[in-house]
């Protein structure tokens, strides 16, 4: 029976292990680290957004210049799909308000991933963890080291997967390492930059120690002609949220261009501009700003001291209050990133995700340069793209000789 090797043990590698083993192959992971699913259990620990119950159209849409391409994919293995698999797994999942989509109460992302191991065994899969791959071996082959006994050796599979994730959170394994593996072929990857992170603002000292870190909910950011609802967390260093993280496209390319990268926010994005403006003209003379906020707005601090930090001390209100700029000094380190920007290109590989300079070895998951916010969006991918490398290494396998 033709052998398949998985090299990484990420939700993207572990479902096209899945899927191949359930079609008759024979499958080997191997995992740098002591376990598998590392980075998927680190997901979980802000809320487990497996997937999201977004429209279609709308959710190949968040994957920026791969949109048309991730249609193919939602298409193939779509939201539905992902629940479908993780009740087959016993794990029931749920529709937030927010139209994400989280695995049911009792179920913690380790239990989905003890699930999900137990069924890869009883298909046969089998699991090396502390195995590094070191490269390539002629044609086929491929080199590890066991790292428990020191031990190198070469396999030569019929198909080999790669799924070694991108380069945010460099301690579950996704260092990024395997670049210059790639690129001993001729395979050229985009450089790693940081996506979904915080950002830095070069708040005042007198900010940093009065503030510290404080949420601000209910609020609208936007950048570069794109807004985004939600809640953002203030920090000493500057912001963080999921509307921050969503808009990170949209700084790196402002950073990158050196042109001014500012954040809009909106304070009050459910109140009519009319009214807004209206109940600003009531403001009596001598009231405190702090006093006026709270009682006209429902603004309590750190609002008057986030306006004075950027608005100066007697701010136009109307202004502050709709469109506040706040100034972006750069992007946090790639290390602290939910995720990351650049990998492999589309351009090195076929519609089956197939590197064009090395037959029958395919590349899913995050190793491929695209990205999505927080949501749901990013496991979704992975799992996506899993789902399309599997059929890809069964249509190749087909006329393996």
């Amino acid at each position: 029976m033709a052998e398949v090797v998985v090299i990484g043990g990420g939700p993207a590698g572990l479902l096209a292990a899945q899927r191949l083993a359930e079609s008759g192959r024979r499958v080997r992971v191997f995992e740098q680290k002591a376990t598998v699913g590392r980075k998927f259990l680190v997901a979980g620990h802000g809320g487990f957004n497996l997937t999201n119950n977004e429209d279609a159209a709308a959710f190949a849409g968040r994957y920026g210049a791969a949109s048309p391409f991730f249609g193919q994919l939602l298409t193939y293995f779509s939201p539905a799909d992902l629940r479908r698999w993780a009740a087959d797994l016993g794990i029931a999942t749920f529709v937030g308000t927010s139209g994400r989509i989280f695995p049911a109460a009792q179920h913690k992302p380790a239990d989905l991933l003890r699930a999900w191991l137990r069924r890869l065994a009883a298909l046969g899969v089998e699991i090396h963890t502390r195995h590094r791959w070191l490269g390539f071996a002629g044609e086929t082959g491929l080199r590890f080291l066991n790292e428990a006994s020191g031990e190198e050796f070469t396999l030569a599979p019929a198909a080999t997967v790669l799924a070694l994730g991108g380069a945010s959170w460099p301690q579950t394994g996704s260092d990024g390492r395997w670049v210059s593996l790639l690129a001993s072929l001729g395979v050229s990857s985009r450089p790693w930059q940081p996506a979904n992170c915080g950002v830095e603002v070069p708040w005042s000292a007198f900010f940093k120690e009065k503030v510290g870190r404080a949420p601000l909910k209910n609020i609208a950011l936007s950048c570069g002609g794109h807004t985004v609802r939600g809640e953002i967390m203030l920090t000493d260093y500057g912001l963080e949220g999921t509307p921050v993280y969503a808009l990170t496209p949209q700084l790196r390319a402002a950073l990158a261009a050196g042109s001014p990268a500012l954040l809009h926010l909106n304070l009050k994005p459910d109140l009519a501009p009319i009214e807004l403006a209206r109940r600003v003209a009531q403001r009596r003379p001598g009231t405190s700003l702090a006093s006026f906020l709270a009682s006209t707005f429902s603004l309590k601090p750190p609002v008057p001291t986030l306006l004075r930090e950027l608005a100066g001390p007697a701010p136009d209100l109307v202004a502050s209050l709709t469109a506040l700029p706040i100034p972006v000094a750069g992007l946090r380190p790639l290390a602290e990133a939910i995720s990351a920007a650049g990998g492999v290109p589309f351009a090195e590989v076929t519609e089956a995700l197939m590197l064009r300079r090395r037959p029958g070895t395919f590349v899913a998951g995050e190793m491929l340069d695209w990205e999505a916010p927080t949501g749901g969006y990013l496991l979704q991918g992975c799992f996506s793209t899993g789902a399309w490398v599997a059929a890809g290494v069964r249509q190749w396998l087909a006329g393996y000789r």
